[in-house]
């Protein structure tokens, strides 16, 4: 209990300090939020009145825990470019961009963890060489680039799905699911080489430890001391790692979206971005913190819960 406290106050405090970076990092760069919502052309008598409702005149901490609780009470805010509330903007483009993160951790679990055992396995055979190789070409190579070579085999030469032609989860969910199928795998692809590379260190370190040869000695067969004493002690770090790359496919999700023109998050942010829209691009940014530190937070329970040692002094 006392280690989850701690943990859960150390995300409070991690959120605090991420938030105010944010909000510091948007206001002093230059131009008036004002201006930029009335245009150039407006009188300086309209938009010093303009700057007095939307608070710009107050002090910066003033300013600061104003929109920080307004967040944390699921007010993001008005855009400057569109005049509407951030939160109706962006709320469905969320489950896009979610999905696709899910998709790729789903993927990532599923075609790693077999891998992983596979090479440790049959360490130093020609398998684990081939997939060890493979792993260094995958890690090699930038997501966005993997999803331009995905979208050229399977989409223009193999014809398996169509470039461009999202169908939004509102219209058909099958259609969505499948779409987001490629997308997902793109952002995936360097999690599965590093997981891979990491369960198979992990189960080969374990192997070679006293309790391994003790299940031995008791008559169990390779199988059985694999999945029933090695695997269990090596998933340990893997669950870790998957837990923080869980966050970071979701992250990495927006870049993607560009690659695929898939209408997530991403079109929002880079057009606000241009646009100077700053309680967009705050809201987007503290969202994908949100859910990296949450994500990070829960995994560290869950790590506490999967071996009591940790956090014990």
């Amino acid at each position: 209990m006392k280690y989850t406290l701690k943990k859960f106050v150390s995300m409070i405090v991690t959120l605090v300090v991420v938030s105010l970076c944010v909000f510091l990092a948007f206001n002093v760069l230059p131009g008036d939020p004002a201006v930029r919502m009335l245009g150039l052309e407006a009188s300086p008598e309209l938009i010093a009145q303009t700057r007095e409702q939307m608070g710009l005149n107050d002090p910066f901490l003033v300013r600061y825990f104003r929109w920080f609780i307004a967040f944390v009470q699921g007010d993001f805010g008005t855009s400057y470019s569109y005049s509407v509330p951030v939160a109706g903007l962006v709320a469905n483009k969320i489950p896009i961009t979610l999905t696709m993160g899910l998709m790729a951790f789903v993927i990532t679990v599923l075609i790693s963890i077999p891998l992983g055992i596979v090479t440790a396995k049959y360490e130093n055979g020609i398998l684990d060489r081939i997939i060890n190789v493979s792993n260094q070409i995958v890690m090699a190579i930038p997501p966005f680039f993997s999803g331009i070579l995905i979208t050229f085999v399977f989409g223009l030469i193999l014809r398996i799905f169509t470039p461009g032609g999202f169908v939004s989860y509102t219209e058909d969910m099958g259609r969505f699911v499948r779409y987001l199928f490629f997308p997902s795998l793109a952002v995936a692809l360097p999690k599965i080489s590093m997981t891979v590379k990491m369960l198979r260190g992990s189960l080969i370190d374990e192997a070679a430890k006293d309790y391994t040869r003790t299940a031995y000695s008791r008559g169990n067969n390779t199988n059985g001391v694999l999945y029933r004493h090695v695997l269990k002690n090596a998933m340990i770090p893997v669950i870790t790692f998957l837990g923080m790359a869980l966050a970071d496919m979701v992250a990495g999700s927006i870049v993607i979206e560009q690659v695929f023109s898939i209408p997530g998050i991403s079109r929002i942010l880079l057009t606000s971005i241009s646009n100077r829209d700053y309680p967009v691009v705050e809201a987007i940014i503290m969202g994908i913190a949100v859910i990296v530190i949450v994500v990070n937070f829960l995994v560290d329970v869950i790590y506490r819960i999967v071996d009591p040692r940790i956090g014990i002094e």
